[in-house]
């Protein structure tokens, strides 16, 4: 009787109940999926969440915001970045995913409004949708060599109901980062159709070229930009996540009261984690050096690994986490999946997870210790061809 309310696009597919019983079964496995971590090898140091412990924590002092004293913090790690955000304009959530709800609250009215997402995507952005009562309408990036913005795409996709344009830079699993210019683009139609611009940059500080990213600007629209401890300090257990909104200063004072509203009836944002997240941030780092050195080197790895093979292309990535190897497309991705996990112990994700227009893909995480994404990437190519 439940299932039967479960949206399709919810319930566990056939690769995913291979996973399941894998796991069961206790089989030793190489996990190119993984995107935590905390489980890579990397070092923390042991000190690092006494922070945690501190004895301003004991006092409950709710602010709809978030304590001053985190949002001056995340407005520092943004003028690291060359951005400068004040922190009036900063909203703290407990995640990203929290972060995304909360603007879903915001700009849509449930059963009816829609959102475009990009795609390839990750899909979290189904899930957050569907528990939100809210449409998501994908446009296209496309792949020439390097992804690019399908403009074409967003005005397909737009309807009258449409409240926000979701862009995510670095986008997972691509690794693509919109330029300015196309940035720019996609703020000047959602203001000039009434649209907000939510762009997602929890990947922003691992690009594998340097810095390309977009910088401060006069956005035309309302556009919020999310982040978060989970990737900028390799943080995931300890949520806290961010808003930074900008645009129009009536627009943003308005966006800014209604959230006040939104947050100040759930304060799910812990005292501890905003009292230590000045030290968590600055702290973050070192740990945050680690990630780059090692999803760097694993993404030259896997390119190199990959030129012996003349049928095999790992496309172009900009930053993030994960990498994209087109692979010959002799089977389905799922048949695909499931062998490599079956016969060689390798776990992967197939294109068709993340949306891809057509077969065939695989998506590896670069987090992995470097001798076992090596060990892993042969297994991968070893079986691909049957």
């Amino acid at each position: 009787m439940f299932s039967s309310r479960i949206p399709r696009r919810l319930e566990p597919n056939r690769l995913t109940r291979a996973i399941c019983r894998a796991r069961i079964e206790k089989r030793p496995l190489v996990d190119l999926t993984t995107s935590n971590p905390t489980s890579v090898g990397l070092r923390y140091p042991e000190d690092l969440l006494m922070a945690l412990a501190r004895p301003a924590a004991a006092i409950y002092e709710p602010d709809p915001r978030g304590l001053e004293s985190a949002r001056a913090a995340v407005a520092g790690d943004y003028a690291r970045r060359g951005l400068t955000v004040a922190s009036s304009r900063i909203v703290l959530t407990a995640s990203t995913s929290e972060a995304y709800s909360i603007l879903f609250t915001l700009l849509c009215a449930p059963a009816g409004d829609a959102v475009l997402v990009p795609a390839p995507s990750y899909p979290l952005f189904d899930h957050l949708t569907a528990l939100d009562g809210v449409e998501p309408r994908p446009y296209r990036l496309e792949y020439h060599g390097r992804w690019t913005l399908d403009e074409a795409s967003v005005d397909a996709a737009w309807t009258d109901n449409v409240r926000a344009v979701l862009a995510v830079s670095p986008n997972n699993p691509t690794g693509s980062v919109l330029s300015e210019t196309e940035l720019e683009w996609l703020s000047e139609r959602c203001g000039a159709r009434d649209a907000a611009l939510i762009v997602d940059e929890v990947f922003a500080d691992y690009e594998f070229g340097g810095a390309v990213g977009r910088k401060a600007s006069a956005a035309p629209s309302l556009t919020f930009r999310l982040g978060g401890l989970s990737k900028s300090a390799g943080l995931p257990q300890v949520k806290l996540g961010w808003i930074a909104v900008e645009g129009p200063d009536e627009l943003v004072s308005q966006a800014l009261e209604r959230l006040d509203l939104i947050c100040d009836t759930y304060l799910s944002v812990s005292t501890p984690v905003q009292v230590a997240a000045p030290e968590l941030i600055a702290r973050g780092a070192d740990v945050r050096a680690q990630i780059l050195a090692r999803v760097r080197g694993n993404y030259d790895a896997l390119r190199t690994m990959a030129e012996a093979d003349p049928a095999v292309e790992v496309l172009h990535a900009d930053g993030g986490w994960s990498a994209v190897m087109r692979v010959p497309s002799t089977r389905s991705e799922e048949d695909l999946a499931i062998d490599l996990l079956d016969h060689a112990g390798v776990l992967v994700h197939p294109g068709f997870f993340f949306d891809f227009p057509r077969e065939a893909f695989l998506v590896m995480s670069l987090l992995p210790e470097p001798e076992t994404f090596a060990d892993g990437v042969r297994r991968v190519l070893g079986r691909i061809h049957g």
